[in-house]
């Protein structure tokens, strides 16, 4: 039993080294390495952006924008953080009325990307100037595209695809430069709290509310002094004169 578990672990120990030689075998036949170097002067672009926090609720941020715009901001991440007055403040921190600054700077910078690739085996078969499959030194077969102008190197002697044999063992490097440019993008987001109420100017008179006593009840109104009786006595002895003046009359008549 302790025999035959020998054997297994030989075996797998075996099949690892000779991975691991293959590995090592395959790398050294195809090199490849890359590098980029700045192929002229960086520009920036900065891009700012102001707002007033109108909501916080939870994670999401609602600002309106200096042109009046609404913009909602979801799930803002814990990790966010605005710089306000010189403190780090996160979204559970933010209150309407903060102003938010947020100034996107972009640098974009020329380069070029040089990718160097070597390769050394054995040309099973060519089919110039297009393409040619290498015998690599573990058995394997790889077909490679040949650039245009390609050389390679047969014992010293530099030649074009159409001077590759089969047999022959060769090894050549491919030199590959791209333009390109890289973006380089940061962003910072700034706030102010909201100003304090204003006070109000010296000059202004402060007016103290003070409870005042309820109005007492108002006196009834007097009543118009009447006229004098005098002048009713005397109409009354007038209709009296009359009516003694009218009974004389009647009698006299009859």
């Amino acid at each position: 039993m302790k025999s035959r578990t020998h054997t297994q672990v030989s075996l797998l120990l075996a099949a690892m080294a000779v991975f691991l030689a293959c590995a090592i075998s395959v790398s050294a036949q195809v090199q490849t390495s890359t590098s980029s170097a700045a192929a002229g002067a960086s520009s920036k672009e900065v891009t700012v952006e102001r707002g007033e926090v109108v909501l916080v609720s939870g994670n999401d941020l609602v600002v309106k924008m200096e042109d009046g715009s609404i913009r909602h901001l979801s799930n803002v991440a814990e990790s966010a953080r605005v710089n306000v007055d010189g403190r780090q403040l996160g979204i559970h921190e933010l209150k309407p009325g903060m102003k938010l600054q947020k100034t996107v700077t972009v640098t974009k910078t020329p380069t070029v990307v040089t990718t160097t690739k070597q390769v050394t085996g054995k040309v099973w078969h060519v089919t110039p100037p297009n393409s040619v499959i290498l015998t690599l030194d573990d058995g394997t077969q790889e077909q490679f595209k040949i650039p245009q102008d390609q050389k390679f190197n047969i014992d010293g002697k530099m030649t074009d695809a159409w001077g590759l044999k089969k047999g022959m063992k060769i090894s050549a490097t491919k030199v590959v430069e791209e333009p390109v440019d890289v973006y380089d993008r940061h962003q910072q987001v700034s706030g102010t709290m909201p100003p304090p109420p204003p006070a109000p100017p010296a000059d202004q008179p402060i007016l103290v509310a003070v409870a005042m006593p309820p109005p007492a009840p108002a006196a009834a109104p007097e009543m118009p002094k009447t006229g004098s009786i005098l002048p009713l006595i005397g109409l009354l002895g007038g209709l009296c004169l009359c009516a003694s003046l009218g009974l004389k009359v009647v009698r006299s008549t009859f």
